[in-house]
């Protein structure tokens, strides 16, 4: 396993993630790493994205599904 030093984090920053931390019960490192881990599962959904084909869909298909959704309550 690697190390992760951060330096200059502003005094805000560090705070609320401190609060954030404490608020979910854990270190400041698990919070860090946690959230560190989030972030690096969600780099590559641009990617993923950006690499599936276009599905054209009208506009008008959309507002009528909406208004069945809507009907429907």
């Amino acid at each position: 396993m690697r190390r992760l030093y951060i330096h200059h984090i502003p005094d805000a920053v560090a705070e609320q993630l401190e609060h954030l931390a404490q608020r979910a019960g854990v270190s400041l490192s698990t919070f860090a790493l946690r959230e560190l881990t989030e972030a690096a599962k969600r780099a590559d959904h641009a990617s993923l994205l950006s690499s599936l084909a276009p599905q054209p869909i009208q506009r008008s298909t959309i507002l009528e599904a909406l208004d069945a959704c809507r009907g429907e309550r």
